[in-house]
């Protein structure tokens, strides 16, 4: 390929500074046909699956150049907003300690340092401290830097970790002697970085990724001190529709494989205590059928959706586990109500429920099945279960956070009732809870649902007579909830005064399994259709200025922004789309993409005509058309594992080419990072700084504040 960037067009979509030229990309016309229809990829060529092709890393640099150019007049914001938002951080913080055995575990940062601390303790104080792993140090030869979870063998003497310098998931697992200091020879490479330790403390078992697909589908034993080429295969996943992933049971005595698609899941399960163990299936798969389990002396406790679209609880005695006859029920189905998550102890259950978008959470005495529900005041709030390592434990960790209460960490005693506030995250500067109001209302959508919105603005900077500027996100897809929470960097845009709303569209679970399975395959039209529905009511009113609406979402939700600007872009002034999944009928025909197979399930197969005419419909990059665009924010990592560099690559170059006006089209690369961004508690604060000040700038340029 050759002069990649040669050609040039000039952009005038910086009134305040001079005219400078944006990276205009040769097209090589690429022919994909199927269904016999016929479509033309002029962008094709970008896609470079070792990242090192010098045409296309120019491109990438070229964009990087022109959006350091175009927003070179705010570097001075730039620098106020990360000032803001990192003044507010808490240099020396530390995690609330979570017991597991012997130890309290927790993690600590300091200074600017940008790296935790781990450490551990035998006191929750931590009087007598032991410094585990110190990621700063880890970190100090590499541009990215990510540890996976960290696992304790049973003696509590080894720790692995999985280690990723590229940002690509895929992990290097090393074990450190706790009691030396020193690590062990062995390094295990291509791996999901989960660890499952065997419990004679000599073996674990790990997830092999195929280096292509990056799909994690062998499960290995590795004995220590012997060569990762003589470890032993567990198990293996044939079918590339699933995830494996592994994880242990709170008494220790299992290890669990979890197999999940989108619609059906599964687990086996391997004897920790036997050195020699094989894998036991707790049930054959059944398309369709979702259950997770967990052990509690002589029985499983069961969370399925069988004959229970919102799920429920049921338990079977362990010697019964293959028939689903033998499925007692322990918190029935109940219409409305889905059950998201619940906690096992010796003598207690807590369960935990969504209804009409809140979550609520109820502890019953499994010796006198008496309950409590736990009560929070505020609209609306993010609600969880944490930490809850210990079977035999009176105490439950929970975690509480609104969009104007920064996050809280309780333990609530399960035999008295009674809560400790172990934490609330400290905000620096002048913040004042009672200077923000939330609210959560509900809007029609265009065929009759009422979708949720959760809102949070300053008071003193809204009046609700439109003319505020409004920051709008969402996402909407795989099921994935955006509760309503703290932020302490949103608090930039609202004492600028923006009004900031979450739209809990379709495709999540906001409203239950069921507001899921209408944002999905051959209703995923029903996702956008929301999204800007929420923004016209908003306007309608009085929540945000008509011609000050800026619209955010990253990855799937990047596949959101994509669409609303083909079918509605005139509602829009800015939108900031991060890590977008724009390319969806390309990369859904192409199983060597990395994760495409598991997504038939959320998306549909475009294999299939059906799902291909439906898919192209909507799609982002297929249906760019000549008409105005609002101003645009475009960012990716070079080494996303999840949604490839050259989506938003190509979708940049053909919106440049093909829209009518001159508003900014702007690409920020990193070209260190992956699908999360920069590693890093201050770095990544660039980003935001940068979103923020592109936002900002648009509304001072068109002297809209």
């Amino acid at each position: 390929m050759n002069d990649t960037t040669s050609a040039s067009a000039t952009s005038h979509d910086n009134s305040n500074t001079q005219a400078v030229s944006a990276p205009v990309a040769k097209k090589i016309p690429h022919e994909m046909s199927i269904h016999n229809d016929t479509r033309i990829d002029d962008y094709y060529w970008m896609r470079d699956d070792s990242r090192t092709d010098p045409e296309i890393i120019a491109h990438l640099n070229a964009e990087n150049s022109y959006t350091d150019a175009v927003m070179a007049h705010t570097t001075a914001l730039q620098q106020t907003l990360f000032d803001e938002l990192k003044g507010r951080i808490v240099k020396d913080d530390n995690t609330v300690p979570v017991k597991q055995g012997s130890y309290y575990y927790s993690s600590e940062v300091s200074g600017d340092n940008e790296y935790p601390i781990s450490v551990r303790a035998t006191d929750f104080s931590g009087t007598d401290k032991q410094v585990l792993l110190d990621l700063n140090q880890l970190a100090s030869e590499h541009d990215y830097y990510d540890v996976s979870s960290v696992s304790i063998s049973l003696n509590e003497n080894l720790l692995a970790y999985g280690e990723d310098t590229v940002s690509r998931r895929i992990y290097t697992i090393k074990i450190k002697d706790l009691t030396t200091g020193q690590y062990l020879a062995d390094e295990i490479t291509g791996t999901s970085g989960s660890v499952a330790w065997q419990n004679d403390n000599q073996a674990f078992y790990y997830i092999h990724k195929d280096p292509q697909t990056l799909l994690g589908y062998q499960v290995y034993r590795h004995r220590l001190g012997t060569p990762q080429a003589d470890d032993q295969l567990i198990f293996e996943e044939t079918d590339q529709t699933f995830y494996t992933s592994i994880g242990k049971s709170k008494d220790n005595s299992l290890v669990y494989i979890w197999h999940s698609s989108t619609e059906t899941s599964a687990v086996s399960f391997i004897d920790a205590n036997d050195a020699n163990a094989q894998a036991v299936s707790f049930l054959d798969r059944e398309v369709g059928l979702e259950y997770s389990i967990s052990k509690l002396d002589d029985w499983f406790y069961i969370h399925t959706n069988y004959e229970a679209v919102n799920f429920r609880l049921m338990k079977v005695a362990t010697t019964d586990i293959a028939n689903k006859d033998h499925w007692q029920d322990v918190i029935p189905a109940q219409e409305g109500a889905m059950l998201e998550d619940y906690e096992i102890f010796n003598d207690y259950l807590v369960y935990q429920q969504r209804e009409n978008g809140l979550t609520r959470i109820t502890v019953r005495d499994l010796h006198t099945q008496q309950q409590q529900q736990l009560h929070f005041n505020d609209e609306a709030f993010t609600l969880y279960l944490y930490g809850n390592k210990e079977i035999d434990s009176d105490k439950l960790r929970l975690y509480y956070s609104s969009m104007t209460t920064p996050g809280t960490h309780y333990d609530f005693n399960l035999n008295d009732g009674s809560n400790v506030v172990l934490k609330q995250a400290q905000i620096l500067g002048d913040f004042d809870a009672n200077n923000y109001r939330s609210e959560r209302i509900m809007i029609p959508a265009r065929d009759g649902k009422s979708v949720p919105v959760s809102l949070v603005y300053r008071k003193d900077c809204f009046k609700k007579d439109g003319t505020n500027p409004l920051y709008q996100y969402g996402y909407g897809s795989y099921g994935a909830i955006i509760d309503p929470s703290f932020s302490s960097t949103r608090l930039s845009l609202l004492d600028r005064g923006f009004v900031y709303a979450i739209a809990h569209i379709r495709g999540s679970e906001m409203l239950g399994r069921p507001w899921y399975e209408d944002g999905k395959k051959l209703t995923k039209q029903n996702t956008f259709n929301d999204f800007i529905d929420v923004t016209r009511s908003l306007v309608e009113q009085g929540y945000g200025a008509k011609d000050k609406i800026f619209a955010v979402g990253g990855s799937a939700g990047g596949l959101l922004m994509g669409a609303i600007i083909n079918q509605a872009p005139e509602l829009y002034c800015g939108v900031a789309a991060h890590v977008p999944f724009v390319d969806i009928v390309t990369t859904m025909l192409d199983e060597s993409i990395p994760l495409t197979t598991n997504e038939y399930d959320e998306w549909g197969n475009p294999n299939h005509k059906e799902y291909y005419d439906y898919m192209l419909s909507y799609s982002p990059y297929d249906n760019i058309a000549a008409h105005d665009y609002p101003h645009l924010l475009v960012t990716t990592g070079l080494h996303d594992s999840q949604v490839q560099y050259f989506e938003p690559m190509k979708w940049v170059a053909k919106l440049r080419d093909v829209k009518t006006n001159d508003n900014r089209l702007l690409f920020k690369v990193d070209m260190e990072a992956g699908h999360g961004g920069a590693s890093g508690r201050f770095k990544a604060l660039h980003e935001d700084a940068l979103e923020y000040a592109f936002f900002i700038d648009l509304l001072a340029e068109q002297k809209l504040i």
